[in-house]
């Protein structure tokens, strides 16, 4: 009877440990980015932005330069916490060439709103919810929130994360462009 109980334990313990592995595999998977669709690239260089305030920002304007584009939304907790450690990397960078663009899945009241709270630094732009499908396009096929892309001067995806920035990434992807 005690050999039973200890196999059941055993198998118990067996079926946890496999359970876990699966689930630290489907998250990895799940916030790994997948290839950029063909055309994305291109496609993104000639698209136009409207701005809160009613503006527009033409992509193709920073092509040449090394671009950290930020998916985000108001109402998302990991985007809102990473603005201010991107608006830091923003005045370190912008010096040296870069450019920044964060582009809003939102409405564009929210957006404003916040904005007034916390001011970026850099371009915002408004995608709505299309900014999903965007952001599918180039990578985050789960079109989770916040998905960052880093475009070298070429015009091509050279970094993309999913999920929320850290210093650690951003000090990579500075020596990398």
């Amino acid at each position: 009877m005690a050999m039973k109980m200890q196999r059941r334990h055993w198998l118990a313990g067996g079926v946890a440990l496999a359970a876990a592995g699966a689930g630290a595999w489907w998250a990895d998977r799940r916030l790994s980015p997948t290839p950029v669709l063909d055309g994305a690239e291109t496609a993104f260089w000639q698209t136009a932005f409207e701005t809160p305030e009613g503006g527009s920002l033409a992509v193709a304007n920073w092509r040449g330069s090394p671009l950290l584009v930020n998916f985000w939304a108001t109402w998302c907790p990991p985007c809102v916490e990473e603005l201010p450690l991107l608006n830091a990397f923003h005045e370190k960078q912008a010096p040296k060439g870069w450019q920044f663009l964060a582009l809003a899945v939102d409405r564009v009241e929210p957006v404003r709103q916040f904005l007034q709270r916390l001011p970026l630094r850099f371009p915002v732009g408004m995608t709505g919810f299309a900014g999903t499908e965007l952001s599918r396009s180039l990578g985050n096929a789960t079109g989770a929130l916040p998905f960052t892309v880093v475009f070298g001067p070429d015009g091509r995806a050279v970094h993309r994360k999913i999920g929320q920035v850290h210093e650690a990434d951003l000090r990579a992807w500075a020596g990398s462009v």
